[in-house]
């Protein structure tokens, strides 16, 4: 398989990437550590009146500081199981696997009910990705999906395009109709 990325110089990718998802009414933005982008989603929530956030895929540690993040910020950060608080997520804040900068889409794991309930019930997500994995398009990261899907006995992978939206309702768009309302994506540059 080829590597198209390694093609692509990462400064490239990051503007393709940003391009078209806010081409898809995403919101995006560089962010320098985790740290960062655990503040961006508080002040978010607090802009947009929220009090709670939900936090999937994260290190025991990395969601202990997101936790005193928002105890200091007057909120509360939800835990598992997310199912308990599904009409009370307002943030959802999680890692991505890859950002495709031909539709400015987010591919991420989603066997976990709880990332399938944060992503799907918040009214804004938040996600983190790594500008080393933001590839041209789906043929590029096709082996790495055929490995996981051959691995792992459970796996669903979840494709974000923006946020949720529907024609459905007598042909006019509707915005987070099925999903978040507001999709905000934060690239972290690779050291």
């Amino acid at each position: 398989m080829i590597n198209y990325s390694a093609h692509i110089p990462s400064e490239q990718l990051i503007r393709n990437m940003k391009s078209k998802a806010e081409a898809v009414q995403a919101v995006v933005a560089e962010t320098a550590s985790l740290e960062n982008t655990f503040s961006y989603a508080i002040e978010i929530t607090r802009q947009q009146g929220g009090r709670n956030l939900a936090a999937t895929g994260f290190t025991p540690q990395q969601r202990d500081r997101l936790d005193a993040l928002c105890r200091d910020a007057g909120l509360t950060l939800l835990k598992p199981p997310l199912r308990d608080h599904g009409d009370a997520i307002h943030t959802a804040v999680t890692p991505v696997s890859w950002g495709l900068t031909d539709t400015g889409t987010l591919v991420l794991p989603s066997a976990d009910e709880d990332v399938r309930l944060a992503t799907m019930l918040a009214d804004t997500h938040v996600a983190y990705l790594w500008a080393s994995q933001i590839r041209p398009d789906t043929d590029s990261i096709q082996a790495e999906l055929d490995h996981i899907l051959k691995t792992e006995a459970t796996t669903y992978m979840a494709f974000i395009t923006g946020p949720s939206r529907t024609a459905d309702i007598e042909r006019v768009l509707a915005i987070g109709v099925h999903g978040p309302q507001d999709l905000h994506i934060l690239i972290r540059k690779d050291r």
